[in-house]
């Protein structure tokens, strides 16, 4: 179907932000939605399936409207994540409304469906599982779920571990003493802490006991109580550990798992703990799984692309063994 509609009155600089530098952003959606965009000046026309149009006038009339300030690339990309998706992130069947998140990051929210369902699986289960490929969010959502327990004091503390596996490199060649080189593998749980509560916070938080980072290993031997758990990079761990990690859990508390499997740098013939959990678990009550896809990815558009060529060659060579 052909689909016309005009900006009116027309500002020219909201427009130009609309449309980016030689109408870079228009591409850019002809390309996520599978239309062919035309204007002349405040004048669109879509051409396309008519739902893809009908997303894209949303689209573009939504971006119009927040084009009063300079349009981000992240701001696109978050745009078109969820004009993609099948249904709205925000009105799942049986849903009480959107959930809101106390962390310094008043935007925070889900972007696609399946973003949605984990974070309502994270809330109502004490143990839920977040699997798929990088840029899905799987981790940033589950330390904001775990912010958001501490601010509502839900529980006392929140404990962030990563199994030290080394991705090509060795952990022995590293400078410093064993904190310093831990330190690298669990970086991105400190940068998701700095985004959500500030850097000052974080570390008034660390001083209190309120938050722990630590190496898998650490944890052999606790019972963690009343405390928000999240286990990052998950694929990483051996059957044993983590049937170790899973049996910690203690009263008042809650846990996350998060792991893409498809980015395993256990040696050569270790089984993944992830992929074995993901199996023996499957049917445990309490415990929730959200698989994750491309569809899902909210970073550069080339990393859904990637992903999805990895998962397309993974299904030849399946097909072909």
């Amino acid at each position: 179907m052909i689909l016309r509609f005009t900006f009116d009155p027309v500002d020219n600089t909201r427009l130009a932000r609309v449309c980016g530098s030689l109408d870079a952003h228009l591409r850019d959606i002809e390309a996520a939605l599978g239309v062919k965009i035309t204007r002349r000046e405040g004048e669109f026309r879509i051409n396309g399936a008519k739902t893809a149009a009908e997303r894209t006038q949303s689209l573009l009339e939504a971006l119009y409207e927040r084009a009063k300030r300079p349009l981000s690339a992240e701001t696109l990309q978050l745009a078109l994540v969820e004009a993609k998706a099948p249904e709205p992130a925000k009105a799942q069947p049986g849903d009480d409304g959107p959930l809101v998140l106390r962390t310094r990051r008043a935007d925070l929210s889900a972007r696609t469906p399946r973003q949605h369902q984990y974070l309502q699986q994270i809330l109502s289960h004490d143990i839920t599982f977040g699997l798929g490929p990088a840029g899905t969010g799987k981790t940033f959502l589950a330390v904001a779920c775990a912010v958001d327990a501490l601010e509502r004091s839900t529980v006392q503390r929140i404990i962030l571990t990563r199994p030290a596996v080394e991705a090509g490199e060795r952990l022995g060649f590293l400078p410093g003493d064993l904190t310093q080189k831990v330190d690298p593998y669990l970086r991105p749980l400190y940068d998701a802490l700095y985004d959500l509560l500030g850097f000052d916070r974080v570390t008034k938080a660390f001083e209190k006991g309120q938050l722990e980072v630590a190496p898998l290993a650490f944890m052999r031997g606790r019972t963690l109580n009343h405390a928000f758990v999240i286990l990052d990079e998950a694929q990483n761990t051996t059957p044993e550990q983590m049937k170790m990690f899973l049996t910690r859990i203690g009263f008042g508390s809650r846990c996350v798992v998060t792991g893409d499997t498809s980015q395993i740098d256990l040696p050569r013939g270790v089984q993944s703990g992830l992929i074995d959990a993901e199996r023996v678990l499957a049917k445990v009550k309490g415990i929730a799984m959200t698989r994750f896809t491309s569809a899902d990815v909210v970073r550069h558009p080339l990393v859904a692309r990637i992903v999805e060529a990895y998962e397309a060659r993974a299904k030849r060579e399946g097909r072909s063994s």
